[in-house]
């Protein structure tokens, strides 16, 4: 009984928390942050991104050889990370 209480207290609790990330077409993203995305990965054609909870961004596209690229922008438009 107290298992079930606290379950239900935890998907209750946990479900609808904020803003979720999510995907946005390619042109809704800021156009310096794509200069910056372009910039860092040239040989990469951008065709996905994802805006974040926080105003940051992931933007991700194949390079030549086929392999998922993508870089990370934070809300203030500075690179996070490279993958």
């Amino acid at each position: 009984m107290r298992f079930a209480a606290c379950l239900l207290a935890v998907l209750c609790f946990g479900c609808g928390r904020g803003a979720k990330d999510q995907p946005i077409p390619l042109d809704q993203v800021p156009a310096e942050y794509q200069q910056t995305a372009k910039a860092k990965l040239p040989d990469v054609k951008f065709e996905q991104a994802i805006k974040r909870s926080d105003g940051s961004y992931e933007v991700r596209g194949r390079d030549k050889a086929g392999r998922v690229r993508d870089v990370e922008l934070s809300a203030s438009g500075e690179v996070i990370a490279i993958e």
